[in-house]
């Protein structure tokens, strides 16, 4: 499999050491673990690769849509991490999302250890082959059994029958949701609404008499959520970021010495331009021999009609979105490794055709995306490096 082929100043995902696919297993490293992904991932090499400590305590962090490229350009508003940036150099403090870098496809990434080719979870919606529905991964709309959608063993699950105590703070919502199944099974869920509840709860799993090693699993929506409504240059985003960064900070000073936390995200963020996109829907270009668009504004699967070679809808999509995309047949997509190794299973979810933005462009289908969807500000998806980049930042209580 050779890497992806793309346009200079974008960024091809690589779902090895320098990925977020190996954040799980270099915990398990440094809690003491040997594991072995599906994608040949190992637990001491991921944890070589990233640096870390031995520990008896290890809480991974995952900020939602806090890409490295958003932190770093506003850093203003977070002096804790800032301070956790400077110690690591931009190399050592960087890792690349998935394709799609959209939560979906990374979370599935970072609980499993491969890619969104093993994980089947490709993007924010996908066709479901056997119902042939435009399927909702977050919300897990016209999907079956979340096993066996995403197959592969997550590190929760490897960890907890190897005996470490694994917790994952979360809103009710999330628990049992198909999602959840699918890219995080494994820990014992602990319901708790805001941030800061989440916060407390780490602590207290973390400080349990009990087992001798432990692991929460710490999400945080909240930035994420912030940037599509208001992008990400917002002052409400700098606001998301300022009280993420004091929960952070205030989350070292309450684990038990010695504990290791570390914080990463899935993807970062772009700021929409909305004068260049295009709606699937009205176009002539881009509506003909088309079936269902899937994915999102920024990553698209185009699943085409009964009869029609993806190859005409390829070439029409491409002469239509010029620059601004990159536009190719799901042949060259697998072969050049965008979605990493992809299971047999996994292939018919794939688009015939799959097409990537470049700079600040989108394409939606208004028989799809409301109007409110359609004028997201904050948006994410592609293969640049606001999108792609995404921060692995170490602490030591």
């Amino acid at each position: 499999m050779t890497a992806p082929s793309l346009p200079d100043g974008l960024v091809a995902p690589s779902y090895d050491t320098a990925s977020l696919a190996a954040v799980l297993p270099a915990a398990a490293g440094a809690l003491g673990h040997e594991l072995t992904t599906a994608t040949g991932l190992t637990a001491a090499g991921c944890r070589a690769a990233l640096g870390l400590p031995d520990a008896d305590r290890v809480v991974v962090v995952l900020v939602d849509g806090l890409g490295y490229r958003n932190l770093a350009e506003r850093g203003g508003h977070s002096p804790f991490l800032r301070g956790l940036m400077r110690e690591r150099d931009e190399a050592a403090a960087t890792l690349t999302s998935s394709f799609p870098s959209t939560t979906a496809a990374g979370l599935s990434m970072f609980g499993t250890g491969t890619a969104p080719g093993r994980t089947g979870m490709l993007g924010y919606t996908q066709r479901n082959p056997a119902t042939n529905k435009l399927a909702a991964l977050v919300q897990w709309r016209e999907l079956g059994d979340p096993a066996d959608v995403q197959r592969e063993p997550t590190i929760f699950e490897t960890l907890v029958a190897a005996g470490v105590q694994v917790t994952a703070p979360g809103p009710g919502k999330f628990a049992g949701s198909g999602m959840t199944q699918a890219a995080l099974r494994g820990p014992a869920y602990v319901a708790a609404e805001t941030f800061e509840r989440r916060v407390d709860a780490t602590a207290t799993a973390l400080k349990r008499p009990g087992a001798a090693q432990r692991l929460v699993y710490l999400y945080q929506g909240d930035v994420d959520k912030t940037g599509h409504a208001h992008g990400w240059d917002s002052w409400q985003w700098g606001d998301a970021l300022e009280s993420t960064d004091r929960e952070l900070q205030r989350l070292v000073r309450s684990v038990p010495r010695g504990t290791l936390v570390l914080v990463t995200a899935d993807h970062g963020q772009i700021k929409a331009d909305l004068t260049t996109q295009w709606d699937v829907s009205s176009d002539p270009e881009l509506k003909p021999g088309v079936a269902m668009v899937g994915g999102e504004p920024r990553a698209l699967h185009v699943y085409t009609d009964a009869g029609i070679d993806p190859a005409d809808v390829a070439r029409r999509w491409a002469g239509r979105l010029g620059d601004h995309a990159v536009v190719v047949r799901r042949e060259q997509a697998v072969a050049d490794g965008w979605f990493g190794p992809v299971a047999e299973h996994v292939l018919p979810a794939i688009g015939d055709v799959v097409v990537a933005m470049t700079g600040a462009a989108t394409v939606v289908d208004s028989r799809v995306h409301s109007a409110g969807a359609r004028s997201l500000p904050g948006v994410h998806g592609s293969f640049t490096p606001h999108e792609m980049l995404v921060p692995i930042l170490l602490a030591v209580a």
